[in-house]
C-alpha cells in the first residue's frame, strides 16, 4: 500500500465533495451545512494532502504499523465524524453526538500515531 498516494487520492476526493457541497449551498442559498463544508475541506482535503506530502517527503514513515494505523484511522474517523455532523446539523439525527465524539477520538489517535511515527523517524 502506497500511503502517500492513498492520502493524495482520498484528499482529492474530499476536495471534490467539499466543492460540490459548497456549490449546492450557494445555489440553494441554504448555508446550514457550512460547518460540514469547512470540516470536509480541513479534515478531508487539507490534512490528507499534508499527510500525503509528509509520507512522500519521508518515505520511512510509511514503513511499519504506525503509517497504516494513521491512514485507516484518519479515513474511518473522518468519514464517521463528517457524516455525523451532517446528520446533526440537518436535524436528521440529533442523538448522533456520542458517535461523533468516538469518531473524533479515532481521528485524534490516528494523528497521534502519525506524530509518534514522525518523532521516531526524523
Amino acid at each position: 500500500m502506497n500511503i502517500s498516494k492513498a492520502f493524495f487520492i482520498t484528499g482529492a476526493l474530499w476536495l471534490l465533495f467539499g466543492m460540490g457541497l459548497g456549490m449546492h449551498m450557494g445555489a440553494s442559498e441554504n448555508f446550514t451545512l457550512a460547518p460540514v463544508h469547512a470540516h470536509v475541506n480541513l479534515l478531508g482535503f487539507t490534512l490528507m494532502t499534508l499527510f500525503g506530502l509528509s509520507y512522500r517527503l519521508v518515505p520511512k514513515l510509511a514503513e511499519g504499523l504506525f503509517g497504516r494505523l494513521h491512514f485507516w484511522g484518519h479515513q474511518i474517523g473522518t468519514l464517521v465524524t463528517l457524516a455525523g455532523l451532517y446528520l446533526l446539523l440537518s436535524g436528521t439525527m440529533p442523538a448522533i453526538v456520542p458517535v461523533m465524539a468516538a469518531a473524533e477520538g479515532v481521528v485524534f489517535l490516528a494523528t497521534l500515531a502519525w506524530l509518534v511515527n514522525l518523532i521516531r523517524n526524523l
